[in-house]
């Protein structure tokens, strides 16, 4: 099983969400920005590497929110999701077409991967 990352970063009641390029397999859905964890990292490197790399910011890892598990084809993977702290501007984008601050209400309206969906529940259920 692969692990994999997930950042939640919200403000005033909206999250970031980034919209994947298309061509892999959730090409052209939106997620909680993330990826892979690399041998030798742990969760909370890898994910701030993956800001680094994908949006070309610096963030602050902190509390884990939940773990999750799902496929991709015939991958199996856990999903670390935390909260961070980033700031709120300008970001590069590298592996998204465009990035967007959004209400649980609005996300609850776009096209995500099963795992990411799957943490839009974690965040209702922490939100009540």
């Amino acid at each position: 099983m692969r692990t994999t990352t997930a950042g939640v970063a919200s403000c005033l009641g909206r999250y970031l969400v980034a919209l994947r390029s298309p061509g892999s397999s959730i090409g052209s859905s939106w997620e909680f920005p993330g990826g892979k964890v690399e041998e030798g990292e742990s969760p909370k490197e890898a994910l701030a590497r993956e800001f680094r790399e994908e949006l070309k910011v610096d963030v602050t890892v902190g509390e884990l929110i939940g773990l999750l598990e799902f496929s991709n084809g015939e991958e199996e993977y856990e999903l670390h999701a935390y909260k961070i702290e980033m700031p709120v501007t300008f970001y590069q984008l590298n592996e998204h077409q465009k990035t967007s601050w959004l209400t649980l209400r609005e996300l609850l309206e776009l096209p995500m991967a099963s795992s990411d969906r799957a943490l839009m529940k974690l965040l209702l259920e922490h939100r009540s």
